[in-house]
């Protein structure tokens, strides 16, 4: 994918009894400084918005982020947005990889990470998916939250208590993740967090090529500077690089505003809930 200005878009959902929704959104990609290709990728078609970052000698990672992200955006086009239909779709992305002729390395893959909106309940959700160690956060009430959790050798290391996060930032395999959507995986089931649909949330799906560059206290001040969605990736894009910019960055903010419904400043907890029947043991919860 090249290199392109910030993309906006604009959308109103009628909730019925629920209220309205308004969701407001900018994406942008770059290649960064020291990279040749743009291996990452991204899908902005409601009610879908994912981020892929893809990995891979010669142009494997580019393959398989754009594999994922056609077969992701069949999902969207077909409007039945749903765990089963997203873990189908990425099912068939690794039969896509591995049928490419340019496909030469068995550690080719993807990160997918991203949120999409579940409109089939009296009171819609949102739902959070990730596979890797690209990320989505929440910013809500003036805090920000990493709602996905890494699946990367850090964090694991940061879990059993052997590795601080000031630590993982400079740690040898700092890359290497645990996880990915590839030919290498026996699974391709992503975590899943449900929230609240609350009036004035943010999120930022990215790429770890921002995250490289950008602490979390520089993205919230970045969102807290810019209320537009394509200035605020701009300005994250313009600070990454300026950082160093060594791997790709690709960045969605998505605002929410929304009339009617809950009127809420709760914080992100666990709940008991179930996205779908065949993956309920799989999906963690929050609002």
């Amino acid at each position: 994918m090249s290199d392109t200005p910030a993309s906006a878009g604009l959308r109103t959902i009628p909730l019925g009894p629920a209220g309205e929704l308004t969701l407001s959104w900018g994406s942008i990609t770059h290649t960064g400084h020291r990279r040749e290709l743009n291996q990452d990728a991204l899908l902005v078609a409601y009610p879908l918005f994912i981020v892929a970052d893809g990995m891979g000698g010669h142009m494997g990672g580019e393959i398989a982020s754009a594999s994922t992200i056609a077969r992701l955006q069949g999902v969207a086009d077909d409007g039945k947005v749903n765990a089963k239909s997203i873990e189908k779709a990425l099912a068939r992305a690794v039969k896509d990889i591995i049928a490419h002729p340019d496909t030469t390395d068995e550690g080719t893959g993807t990160t997918v990470t991203g949120v999409y909106l579940d409109t089939t309940t009296a009171e819609p959700t949102w739902v959070t998916l990730n596979i890797g160690d690209s990320r989505v956060y929440l910013l809500r009430d003036g805090s920000l939250v990493q709602i996905t959790t890494d699946h990367s050798v850090v964090q694991e290391l940061i879990a059993a208590g052997r590795l601080s996060p000031e630590e993982a930032e400079s740690h040898p395999y700092g890359n290497v993740i645990t996880r990915a959507v590839g030919p290498s995986e026996l699974s391709v089931h992503p975590d899943y967090v449900r929230l609240d649909v609350i009036d004035g949330d943010r999120f930022v799906i990215c790429s770890d090529g921002l995250t490289k560059e950008l602490t979390d206290y520089g993205i919230g001040h970045f969102l807290a500077e810019h209320a537009d969605p394509s200035a605020a990736v701009e300005a994250m894009l313009a600070a990454s690089l300026d950082n160093g910019g060594r791997d790709n960055v690709t960045i969605i903010v998505l605002d929410v505003a929304r009339v009617g419904g809950p009127d809420s400043h709760g914080s992100v907890t666990p709940l008991v809930d179930e996205i779908d029947d065949d993956t309920a043991e799989r999906a963690g919860s929050r609002t």
